[in-house]
């Protein structure tokens, strides 16, 4: 596997606020206010108001935890504006987990590997999980399910993580939710309203001119689910949509819409919402 592909692998969408000491261009010491864009194990994209240097070295403070550690910016990943800029930065001590999220080894397999954001209900302990369809569908069901802890030393009950880190959405899509809602009737407006946790799972969306692929997801609800795709979509299409996507296994289709569509600056890559739209059943119930 790639270092690129490896980096794709364990990142997640997060807010989480931080404090960015350091100095600027003429030796000045400065403090800042930012927020995560992305995370990863060794790195993050960060959102802040100050001009940052690539190469120049800052301090960030993760303000839910406290935790301290020294970064190198490595570039701008968008223009610097009146609004500020998002930079990439990667840690110079990878034993510093200024995250408090444990990240899973690389797995060979990443595209067909659920992953979730889950805490230990015992001693909140975050981690990010490999997970077994079967897990999948315990959590996705009842809410909870049962994983050894570490910390613990027993198994504990685990479920989507609450108490430590924001889930946030891919950059832009607050945007998207409104550019969608202004064509919206109430009902697609209330579905949207479902909460959105972090949960990679293996998905397949297929269009109706018979191209399909097999990727997985960044984000999912009980209304649908965001992912990153080189492959180009169009707002409104109708696609069919497998979330989770077993390949071993049997899958029912979802007929879905493609509901927002942002460019990920940098890359040739775009993120998608997707929405899973009602069964016949369902509008039946509503009128």
């Amino acid at each position: 596997m790639s270092g690129m592909e490896r980096r794709r692998s364990d990142r997640l969408f997060l807010t989480i606020p931080l404090r960015v000491e350091g100095q600027d261009a003429r030796g000045r010491e400065f403090e800042a206010a930012a927020r995560t864009v992305i995370i990863n194990r060794h790195g993050a994209r960060i959102q802040l108001r100050h001009l940052l240097k690539a190469g120049q070295v800052v301090r960030l403070v993760n303000l839910v935890n406290q935790r301290v550690a020294d970064f190198r910016v490595v570039g701008p990943v968008e223009p610097y504006s009146e609004k500020g800029g998002e930079y990439a930065v990667a840690t110079l001590n990878p034993d510093i987990n200024v995250w408090g999220i444990q990240f899973p080894p690389p797995s060979e397999s990443e595209v067909t590997t659920p992953k979730a954001l889950v805490e230990c209900r015992t001693c909140h302990t975050v981690a990010l999980f490999h997970l077994s369809m079967v897990e999948v569908e315990v959590l996705e069901s009842a809410g909870i399910f049962s994983r050894l802890c570490g910390k613990c030393g027993q198994a504990t009950p685990w479920g989507h993580a609450e108490t430590q880190v924001a889930m946030e959405s891919p950059p832009g899509e607050e945007e998207m939710f409104r550019e969608a809602q202004a064509g919206a009737d109430t009902a697609d407006a209330n579905r949207r309203q479902h909460r959105r946790v972090s949960l990679q799972l293996p998905i397949l969306v297929r269009d109706y001119y018979g191209g399909a692929e097999i990727t997985k997801s960044e984000n999912v609800s009980r209304g649908g689910f965001c992912f990153a795709s080189e492959k180009t979509y169009q707002l409104g299409e109708a696609v069919m949509a497998i979330c989770p996507y077993d390949p071993s296994g049997q899958n029912i289709e979802i007929r879905s819409t493609v509901a927002r569509k942002r460019q990920i600056e940098g890359t040739n890559r775009r993120i998608y919402g997707v929405r899973y739209e009602p069964r016949p059943l369902e509008i039946a119930r509503r009128t």
